[in-house]
């Protein structure tokens, strides 16, 4: 077969992910620290760009939505093509009054609201720990040992490693590496150095003078205990029910990881993204958070006094690949507020009986239902919805929180969500007696009276995601306890 060539005209369709777009689609799903990395890292790129410390004094008034008791408000502003700088995404939103929820100071990254950070911080573990050394050790090479052995803890409290090893890296015996490690065991906080949970344990009870026969009986069989399997207990630690009780007890007062106390880091906390708020006439107010959103302009002075005293191609087309870079982030930036308000306003419109009565009232809600009446692909709300959180009056939740999937009705009436479904397991199961421990079974029984379709399985499934034992371990457990 001979191989020629020719030319042939053929017309088809494709999606192309131009830069641009896909710079919009990562802004998309963005949390807000994420963003201000991001924003802070074009500027620094980009030198059109800076930062807007002012405010817009003029906020746009409230917009009702259409059909529904929800208003909005969202302070973007167009670009005013006369004015020297042009402003970026939604600069004019303020702080509206959020009543009962104020928004969450941060520490921002560019020097912003700098005496909300704190004047201390939190004292580590291992500095804890290196304090009390010369109260514990006076000789100078225990001291050695010990700073070493402090170097092998982790954030829990747990020594890990190897005591041989450290001992032939050091230049010393093994034994001396475990007599100052049995030092080293009796330093605050109680517990520190154990290899295991059963000596961390027998620590904090040594050190309240409470390891006695029984007690390390009863820490030597911990397995037991998950298994809650108190008889066998009783017998191997030669105990009646009524002192198994106050064992079990003062084991579950102490701490499994006595380190988390001194951790390096502190947990920032949540900065919510959205604001929800019930205004005097009873319709909700649907607010951005003006705190986590970018304040940044195009300085087009600049741009138009380096663009008239350029000769060189290669520098206007550098200044005008900046222009267009600053531009699309500010339609950007503008996009994502506008759509994480969209997309806000119709989980509130669709979980309005959450936010009135609780969470008995949270309604099976999936990703199609909100892009279908906002107009959005189903991708979009996802991306929306990912590390975005609203703070309401019920507390801050995430706003993939209000996704549910659905549990039939008995009558073929309006589905349950799954998570209204936990809570009713979980309000069955608090209710329930020692002489009337609920079965899987019994529990579907008693849904289905209330009008929820759902299977044993699926009622196991959802116990043990709420860490509830099954009904012959909470059996066992009360027959202990509830004497």
């Amino acid at each position: 077969m001979a191989l020629t060539q020719r030319l042939e005209l053929r017309q088809g369709q494709s999606l192309v992910m131009t830069p641009q777009l896909q710079q919009a689609i990562r802004l998309l799903q963005m949390s807000n620290l994420e963003l201000q990395t991001f924003v802070e890292a074009e500027i620094e790129r980009n030198p059109l760009l800076e930062r807007d410390e002012a405010r817009d004094p003029h906020p746009e008034e409230p917009l009702s939505a259409q059909g529904s008791g929800i208003e909005s408000t969202n302070s973007d502003k167009g670009t005013n093509e006369a004015s020297e700088r042009e402003p970026r995404g939604l600069m004019g939103l303020l702080d509206s009054g959020w009543g009962s929820v104020k928004p969450a100071r941060r520490i921002s990254l560019h020097g912003e609201n700098e005496f909300d950070a704190p004047l201390t911080r939190a004292k580590t573990l291992a500095e804890h720990l290196t304090e009390q050394l010369p109260l514990a050790l006076s000789d100078v090479a225990d001291r050695l040992v010990g700073q070493y052995l402090i170097g092998m803890v982790n954030e829990a409290g747990y020594l890990v490693g190897d005591c041989a090893a450290a001992a032939e890296l050091l230049g010393t015996n093994p034994q001396h590496v475990e007599r100052v490690l049995g030092a080293l065991q009796g330093l605050d906080p109680p517990g520190v150095f154990a290899g295991d949970l059963k000596e961390c344990l027998a620590l904090q009870l040594k050190d309240k003078d409470r390891l006695d026969p029984a007690m390390l009986a009863l820490i030597n069989n911990l397995e037991l205990v998950a298994k809650r399997d108190f008889d066998h207990l009783r017998s191997i630690c030669k105990i009646d029910a009524d002192d198994l009780r106050d064992m079990l007890a003062e084991l579950r007062r102490l701490n499994p990881k006595p380190g988390l106390a001194f951790s390096s880091e502190a947990v920032p906390p949540v900065v919510p993204d959205v604001f929800l708020h019930m205004t005097p006439d009873g319709t909700w107010l649907v607010e951005l958070n003006g705190e986590t959103l970018p304040r940044v302009l195009i300085n087009n002075r600049y741009f138009s006094q380096i663009s008239r005293g350029t000769t060189r191609e290669e520098d206007k087309s550098y200044l005008t690949e900046c222009h267009s870079k600053a531009t699309w982030l500010v339609r950007s930036l503008d996009q994502r507020a506008k759509t994480i308000l969209k997309v806000a306003r119709e989980i509130v419109r669709q979980q309005e009986g959450f936010f009135v009565h609780g969470i008995q009232h949270l309604r099976p809600l999936n990703l199609k239902t909100v892009a279908d009446a906002i107009e959005m692909h189903e991708s979009t709300v996802s991306r929306v919805t990912s590390n975005k959180y609203i703070a309401t009056l019920r507390g801050v939740f995430e706003l993939k929180y209000f996704f549910t999937t659905a549990i039939g009705s008995v009558e073929g009436g309006e589905a349950h969500s799954a998570e209204t479904v936990r809570y009713c397991i979980k309000e069955l199961i608090e209710e329930e007696t020692p002489r009337n421990v609920l079965s899987d079974d019994r529990i579907v029984a008693m849904l289905k009276r209330r009008g929820i379709d759902i299977a044993r399985r699926t009622v196991a499934k959802y116990r043990e995601s709420l860490n509830i034992p099954s009904s012959v371990q909470r059996r066992r457990e009360k027959k202990v306890f509830d004497r």
